[in-house]
């Protein structure tokens, strides 16, 4: 659970009934106070306090029918009588915000139809990815509010200190302050503008999970799970925005195989030797409406693009039959919106799927070495065309090249493991990566 502390008295079952409140609803109620009290710091501390209440009283009174709906209440009712003590004691902000708050409520606090309030979530998305703050602090902030984590997961999850995450809080929190950064979700142009941002957080976030660069797993499944809930929310929030459907396609596709990509023991197993029968057909049922809801690929956004390279290995019955001349294509369109080292590095690799390994070599020659100076996956993907057309001792080469620039300990295990096979003259094999 997030930032609130239950206690260890509290009756098991409402203690866990509280905790899947806090996991659905914290980021909207969050969002709902800090509409009114305009503080993060304020608006973080009242809707603990309202976690706090339902722990009192669904012990003995039972869980509300509509818990999102108590919890909401309670927060604003807390929100408002909040500002109601700061304008008695005479301070003059808060006094304005209570004005300012009851002309949002319709000039009243009556709070009594929580279906009524508006969904602040995506202002609220929004504000914790304004371009004003650096991306680790949009993605902290992201994870503490909408997210409801507590600093502490947030540092666990990204194996950072805690104290690293506390001072990203708080500079980020100054930050909006002190700028007085609005808090609202930007229109016209400036949606346009600002949406890649958003969408890059979520997906950083999700990228983590999937392929975690540091610590001994390889997938963090908890953080695939926050992203694909963030992008959901999303979903629910700019459902006509087809970036927003593609990046929710994307990583619904992607999350289908993260229970394959490791074996019983964490270590990795390729794409190519996958048991694609343990793949979750429900997310890639999922993931594919997703796509296709998000229009015409002839005008796809970068996020469409890669949910469509995600289907086509969704869709194949076994390796063998991918189509790679098709993702070859979606990644040359891919370039052209999108451009980058890493995706003409994933396009070198496809060519050489498609075409083989010499023309997946003579690919990676095209790509932008300079700008990829320390990513492992550069050399690692030179090593394994090399030692696929039996030019092992340069396949160990690339292969030290790449083991030296890894930081996970899955992913070194995986490159040790083929530079000594290379090493020990073991013939090519037909598992690329």
């Amino acid at each position: 659970m997030g930032p609130i502390d239950h206690g260890q008295g509290t009756d098991g079952g409402a203690h866990a009934r509280v905790a899947e409140a806090f996991r659905l609803e914290y980021g909207r109620v969050v969002a709902s106070v800090l509409r009114i009290v305009r503080d993060i710091d304020a608006a973080e501390e009242i809707v603990q306090e309202a976690f706090a209440q339902a722990l009192d009283h669904w012990p003995a009174d039972g869980t509300p029918e509509r818990p999102g709906a108590w919890l909401l209440t309670t927060a604003r009712r807390r929100a408002l009588d909040h500002l109601r003590r700061a304008r008695r004691a005479g301070a003059r902000a808060e006094a304005l915000a209570y004005e300012a708050a009851l002309a949002a409520t319709d000039g009243g606090p009556d709070v009594t139809d929580p279906e009524a309030i508006p969904d602040d979530r995506l202002r609220l998305i929004f504000t914790c990815c304004h371009p004003a703050l650096p991306g680790d602090s949009q993605v902290a902030l992201t994870l503490r509010l909408v997210g409801g984590l507590s600093t502490a997961e947030i540092a666990r999850a990204f194996l950072v200190p805690e104290p690293t995450i506390a001072q990203r809080l708080v500079r980020a929190k100054r930050t909006i302050r002190d700028r007085g950064l609005p808090y609202e979700v930007p229109e016209g142009t400036e949606l346009s503008a600002r949406l890649p941002a958003v969408l890059a957080v979520v997906y950083l976030i999700f990228n983590e999970g999937y392929a975690a660069h540091t610590g001994d797993a390889l997938v963090r499944h908890d953080l695939c799970e926050e992203a694909i809930r963030l992008g959901r929310m999303l979903a629910e929030l700019m459902g006509e925005e087809p970036e927003v459907l593609g990046l929710l396609a994307l990583m619904e596709l992607q999350a289908s195989r993260a229970a394959t990509r490791t074996d019983a023991e964490g270590n990795l197993v390729l794409l190519a030797d996958q048991d694609r029968s343990r793949w979750d057909r429900a997310r890639i049922a999922r993931g594919l409406a997703h796509l296709d809801r998000a229009g015409p690929l002839e005008r796809a956004g970068p996020y469409q693009l890669q949910a469509a390279i995600a289907a086509c290995h969704a869709r194949a019955a076994s390796w063998e039959a991918t189509d790679w001349p098709r993702i070859v294509a979606y990644y040359r369109a891919l370039a052209e919106v999108a451009p980058s080292p890493v995706v003409e590095l994933n396009r070198a690799v496809a060519i050489g799927l498609a075409e083989g390994p010499e023309a997946g070599l003579a690919a990676l020659d095209h790509v932008d070495a300079s700008a990829l100076r320390g990513y492992h996956l550069l050399p690692a993907a030179r090593a394994d065309f090399l030692r696929r057309l039996g030019r092992g001792r340069e396949a160990a080469a690339e292969y030290r090249r790449a083991l030296a620039l890894a930081d996970n300990a899955r992913e070194q295990t995986f490159l040790a493991a083929r530079l000594a096979a290379c090493e020990a003259g073991e013939g090519p094999q037909p598992s690329p990566r």
